[in-house]
């Protein structure tokens, strides 16, 4: 057998492995981005992640964007809702909320995005899901955090980008507010509420005990600010924005040339010097406002001036291709179209087609970080609601025409 036929059967043997997550059971009760797309990423390394909606609208995300499917669900929602079962429940009546902790009892992980304390009003809050499951991680996700002034704030991404300087450094010098155009702070507290998660029940595995994560779009925003927050502490001076610029070095931004424009990082010394020769500006490196990285910093505008007199001679696949090609990192700006159609977008997999039982195939935005061993599959099409709630409360025992009687799905 030669080195190949053996690569071959050994990444047979590992894509038998089950996936990381098999196993873990989570209990999803949140609505709109944060939350669902934290139990997705969750749901695709292998979880079994039930999701608990309201009878009759279901996540809010089901009904959003401004076109319609052939279905009820919005394609923002198929995008956040993969692999994960639906059941509704009626969490104001007694027999939803039942249902709710006799399924805690078996789940390993509960994340939800209420208001804060909303959950705990209706009784299903930590302090009583862990008398029933002491090894429960239980991760709630709100605009503020769970304490605090802000706390009882409704929070969006919006409101988390302005109330955190992310929007003060976004845009131009002298423009009005600028948000980012993809929701950070949403999208971040996702990540950080996921990492805490398995931090806490990997540490629920081995001590038996769960415990109670806080995430908040508001520290999640504010954690993303490095290097503005450095900027600020170190210099006592609050960042600004600069459109695409860097405050730790330049040049390094977008340029403009002859037919646009494309983006370019001469971020060092080193760099710095092989652009200038490139070029055949050696002028600049003898301008002292341009010596040094501090002193580009402070003559940035000028130095953009300089470069592009000479980026302006030629387009901008010129330039990319030229500069990549000694060395200097530079890339085109390209539109969503475009990054999708893109050769290496294709090779990466960043956009797959699912089948999905009313829409028949759709688009999914494909997974971001690849595994060698268990790479994330899509096993569940995101759910019609309610699809699974017959299923699932058999599986845990409960009768589920009496829970219809009881009005625990209306």
């Amino acid at each position: 057998m030669g080195q190949g036929d053996q690569g071959s059967e050994r990444e047979g043997r590992e894509l038998t492995r089950p996936l990381p997550l098999a196993g873990v059971r989570v209990l999803d009760i949140s609505q709109v981005m944060a939350g669902p797309y934290a139990c997705m990423l969750l749901g695709d390394l292998g979880a079994d992640v039930i999701k608990i909606e309201p009878p009759g609208t279901g996540d809010q995300t089901r009904g959003s964007m401004g076109f319609k499917m052939k279905g009820a669900d919005s394609l923002g929602f198929i995008n956040m809702n993969r692999n994960k079962r639906s059941i509704a429940l009626n969490l104001k009546s007694d027999a939803g909320r039942n249902a709710v902790i006799e399924l805690a009892k078996t789940a390993d992980i509960l994340v939800e995005n209420y208001r804060p304390g909303a959950l705990k009003r209706l009784g299903l809050g930590y302090d009583v899901l862990k008398e029933v499951n002491p090894r429960l991680v239980y991760t709630s996700i709100s605009g503020f955090g769970q304490t605090g002034p802000w706390a009882d704030r409704p929070g969006f991404d919006l409101m988390a980008q302005a109330m955190t300087g992310v929007m003060s450094v976004t845009g131009y010098p002298d423009s009005p507010p600028v948000k980012c155009g993809v929701p950070v702070a949403d999208i971040g507290c996702a990540l950080f509420a996921v990492y805490a998660t398995l931090a806490a029940y990997i540490g629920a595995k081995n001590t038996g005990q769960g415990q109670y994560v806080d995430a908040a779009l508001f520290d999640s925003a504010m954690a993303f600010s490095v290097w503005d927050t450095c900027d600020w502490w170190g210099t006592g001076k609050p960042p600004v924005p600069l459109g695409t610029s860097n405050k730790m070095t330049a040049p390094y931004q977008a340029m403009a040339c002859s037919d646009g424009h494309f983006v370019m990082g001469a971020n060092n010394q080193k760099l710095w010097v092989q652009l200038c020769t490139l070029m055949r500006r050696e002028d600049l490196l003898q301008d002292a406002r341009f010596s040094t990285i501090a002193s580009r910093l402070n003559n940035r505008q000028a130095l953009q001036d300089e470069l592009e007199k000479t980026f302006k001679q030629h387009p901008k696949d010129y330039w990319v291709q030229t500069l990549l090609d000694n060395g200097i990192p530079a890339g085109p700006i390209l539109s969503y179209p475009e990054a999708f159609d893109s050769e290496h977008g294709k090779a990466r997999g960043m956009r797959m087609d699912i089948d999905h039982p009313v829409e028949g195939k759709v688009p999914n935005i494909g997974f971001a970080v690849k595994l060698s061993g268990t790479p994330q599959q899509v096993r569940r099409h995101p759910p019609l609601l309610g699809e699974h709630t017959r299923e699932v409360l058999e599986e845990a025992g409960l009768d589920y025409e009496q829970l219809a009687g009881e009005g625990a799905f209306s």
